[in-house]
């Protein structure tokens, strides 16, 4: 048929009535296994049982393919199994409605519509029914009808490796490859009477990204996250109770909006440093620690009243008489939990005298898991990398910046680690400034919600942006499960194309 003729295409549900058609469409299709069709009852026993599974492609109402389909359980998969076996005897007896996996049955698409992608297809919308039905994912075993000619020559896994490497051509076998299926293991004695692969197959796999385990708990997990971003201005306040006061509106006000989180700033709460200004600048950043604790026993209870996750930004902590930038995760169920800026500036260190910290380690949330990572840290990128190891979707970094060539090294920084990590990035500083307030004269600041930069997200890689040295909030929606199609399909990968045969990262045993 000449594909220019092809003027009409649909996709539809297998019927009865179809099974003259798909009788005369198999026999041609399978012309190198003459009387490999089905029955009419076996396609009448799969309409039955799972209807949405069965699948045809017409063009000008003319049957050019299909694709028939069971569910499975996952536990059926482990082992070797024959098709005979999968398929209950040709019965389908063990298609479960419960079960977790799509197996494929057939798929074929008659050699005169050949060339019209019209396969492809089939395999999309195999894939948005695994989709739709929460499965883990589709596998089939996959025929290698030219194993025939390199049988005396090799074994059936070094020929899918060099079918792989693109060194030997299987019909079969690229296209599936092609549609992001991957070999899982070869499998003997698969199909009787399949000589052209010497009754060999592949088993493959397509996983779900998508697909969420059944949890019989309630849950709120969610896709969807709505990031509240705090620009905080710089200003002085009589007292702690003044501070929170300006702390509680803004948490308020982004939580007014259902967000999920509220980010501030890096040492926020600096301005109460002023009380502190006769003593020597190392000496009154010590002061100002001894507010940390009861700041964090506000935050707590803020963001339970207010149903808002609260990173505190970061406050000056002093343990065992050591100097520390830490910050806080005070979550909406009530707990609470720790971060520690790693890496001090040169001026940190040598004006306050502040150590770095020693625990790196991402927060499960009831939005996904995050990271956090204060201002300097962001700069380097090993720190952000073991985050992503642990699964991190969103990376929050609270900065303090004082020029606008800081606040850019901050900023370029972390859209980097949104494309190297797969991630989102939000970020927050503070603007204004502290002329009574020795080492925090004037700051410098632009919040904003940084993506990867792939085709499902903004071209430039940012969702959102505040307005530069103005006090304010930035919200924001992120979409988790974009993150896990960019992981599968994105134009790069950099989390799946790491060289990891050559390098590692890994976090070292430091003694507390």
């Amino acid at each position: 048929m000449d594909n220019t003729q092809a003027e009409n295409i649909s996709l539809s549900y297998l019927q009865p009535s179809d099974y003259k058609d798909l009788k005369a469409a198999m026999i041609e299709a399978y012309r190198s296994m003459p009387g490999s069709y089905w029955a009419e009852s076996q396609i009448e026993t799969l309409i039955t049982k799972f209807p949405a599974g069965q699948v045809v492609i017409k063009i000008n109402d003319q049957l050019a393919g299909c694709a028939l389909s069971i569910i499975v359980n996952d536990v059926e998969l482990e082992g070797e199994h024959t098709y005979k076996d999968i398929t209950t005897n040709f019965t389908f007896e063990n298609h479960n409605d419960t079960g977790d996996m799509l197996y494929g049955i057939d798929v074929f698409i008659k050699p005169e519509f050949r060339g019209l992608r019209l396969g492809r297809r089939l395999y999309d919308y195999r894939k948005e029914l695994c989709e739709k039905l929460n499965l883990k994912g589709i596998v089939f075993g996959g025929r290698i009808p030219n194993y025939h000619k390199y049988a005396d020559q090799m074994g059936p896994k070094e020929y899918l490796e060099k079918v792989k490497l693109k060194e030997i051509y299987d019909p079969v076998l690229n296209f599936q490859l092609a549609n992001d299926f991957h070999p899982a293991r070869i499998m003997k004695n698969y199909l009787e009477g399949d000589s052209a692969s010497s009754e060999f197959a592949v088993l493959l796999e397509w996983n779900n990204i998508f697909y969420e385990k059944p949890n019989k708990k309630a849950s709120t997990n969610k896709t969807i996250v709505r990031l509240g971003l705090i620009q905080w201005q710089m200003r002085l306040y009589d007292d702690l109770d003044e501070l929170m006061q300006q702390a509680e509106y803004f948490i308020d006000a982004v939580s007014g909006y259902r967000s999920d989180f509220a980010l501030f700033p890096e040492l926020f709460n600096a301005p109460l440093m002023a009380e502190f200004n006769h003593l020597s600048e190392a000496q009154a950043v010590r002061g100002l620690a001894k507010y940390t604790d009861e700041i964090v026993k506000r935050f707590a209870q803020l963001s339970v009243s207010y149903n808002i996750n609260i990173i505190t930004g970061s406050m000056p902590k002093v343990k065992n008489d050591k100097l520390y930038n830490v910050g806080y995760l005070c979550k909406r169920d009530g707990s609470i939990e720790s971060y520690e800026k790693l890496h001090i500036s040169p001026l940190e260190a040598k004006v306050w005298g502040m150590q770095g910290g020693n625990v790196l380690k991402s927060f499960d949330t009831d939005c996904g898991k995050i990271g956090i990572l204060i201002c300097y840290d962001a700069e380097f990128p090993e720190l952000s990398r073991i985050l992503a190891d642990q699964g991190m979707d969103i990376l929050f970094i609270p900065f303090l910046t004082d020029t606008q060539n800081g606040y850019s090294r901050v900023r370029n920084c972390a859209m980097a680690r949104a494309i190297e990590n797969e991630c989102y990035v939000a970020m927050a500083g503070s603007v204004g400034n502290l002329p009574k307030v020795h080492n925090m004269d004037m700051q410098y600041a632009q919040s904003m919600v940084i993506t990867p930069c792939d085709f499902p997200f903004p071209s430039n890689g940012i969702k959102a942006e505040a307005t530069p040295n103005n006090e304010m909030t930035l919200i924001a929606d992120v979409d988790l499960s974009l993150l896990r199609e960019l992981n599968q399909f994105g134009s790069v990968r950099n989390l799946k194309d790491r060289r990891t045969d050559l390098f590692e990262l890994r976090l070292k045993d430091i003694p507390k």
